[in-house]
């Protein structure tokens, strides 16, 4: 017996969650299709990529929206034509389901249409994310949750700040992957490669997306892939159209750049002193041209973590919509 569940899945929520779990456990193949709308805040790959993973049994398809929300005969033939079969079943938590299951021949099924099973509704996520937290399915958790980034050159405090702006949020931390890989390199003779950045940014955008799934909607990270683009311009002397294409799936929603007036510390590992200054530069241009809100912290430890507190906090308030959420582009496809 072939399934449907259509809908904009915007965004992605435990409520979509239960109606699909309910078609697979009924139906031997099951089709979703999400509605694509340009006005959407969240493109229509990335909803269909969170259900996917959510979802592993189902085949979920990207449909065009006819912009006829009350007319189930186009919707119908629509659906139809882009499916290319007559559905056996549609399954749906909404009123227009039975009329639009009806002019498909296909039989109906309602799904806690009410909301007492699971009580959300996409609007009411989309109204404010954080209050609606516990609602939301890992995968989508992963590809909402605000980002602060804390990033620099070496020896300018990031991860003094990064973990002391985490206490102070009361969040997770993500910490620098790539400060263990290098330790790691150096217990061997091998030269630093092209696949050690590739990887590296792969496993921090891999830490900060379990962070991100047990959090309750905002992390502090020590750095991502985007940083990584200039430590293998650093080390490589070029940055390569993968490690772009890795650090464009990075999600940032305020950027804190670490000023480089305080004393260069080592500890052992760091070798940049010499262009620790021309590395802040590069920081600076680099995160300018992503389009995301930064600022520079300066001064002692205390005065940097207030400033960044203060930003982080407006940055919250402002970003609860999913309307004002940017950058919604987190690292799984």
């Amino acid at each position: 017996m072939r399934g449907v569940v259509i809908g904009k899945f915007y965004p992605p929520h435990l409520g979509h969650n239960y109606l699909i779990d309910t078609a697979l456990a009924n139906c031997d193949d099951v089709t979703v299709m999400v509605v694509d709308n340009p006005l959407y805040g969240i493109p229509a790959k990335r909803r269909q990529a969170w259900l996917q993973a959510q979802h592993p049994k189902a085949n979920v398809r990207i449909i065009d929206d006819i912009n006829k929300d009350d007319d189930s005969i186009a919707w119908a033939a629509h659906a139809m034509q882009f499916l290319g079969f007559k559905p056996d079943v549609v399954f749906s938590s909404e009123h227009y389901g039975e009329p639009w299951a009806h002019y498909m021949g296909a039989k109906h099924v309602t799904v806690d249409i009410n909301r007492t099973t699971i009580p959300i509704s996409g609007t009411e996520v989309r109204k404010d994310i954080l209050k609606s937290w516990q609602y939301l399915g890992d995968e989508t958790r992963a590809g909402l949750a605000l980002r602060i980034v804390i990033l620099g050159a070496e020896s300018t405090g990031t991860t003094t700040l990064s973990r002391d702006l985490a206490d102070k949020l009361r969040v997770p931390w993500a910490p620098e992957i790539g400060r263990y890989y290098t330790e790691s390199i150096l217990t061997t003779d091998k030269e630093w490669t092209d696949e050690d950045f590739y990887r590296i940014g792969r496993l921090q955008q891999n830490y900060e997306a379990e962070m991100a799934k047990r959090s309750d909607g905002v992390i502090v990270c020590d750095t991502n892939a985007v940083a990584t683009e200039l430590w293998q311009r650093r080390y490589m002397g070029r940055t390569t159209a993968e490690m772009s294409r890795i650090a464009a799936r990075d999600k940032a929603d305020l950027y804190i750049i670490t000023g480089d007036e305080i004393p260069f510390v080592q500890d052992g590992i760091r070798d940049g002193e010499h262009l620790r200054h021309r590395m802040h530069r590069w920081f600076i241009n680099h995160i300018k041209k992503t389009g995301v809100p930064y600022l520079i912290v300066s001064g002692t430890p205390e005065e940097r973590l207030a400033v960044a507190t203060r930003a982080a906090k407006e940055m919250i308030r402002a970003k609860r919509a999913i309307q004002n959420v940017a950058n919604i582009t987190p690292f799984f496809t």
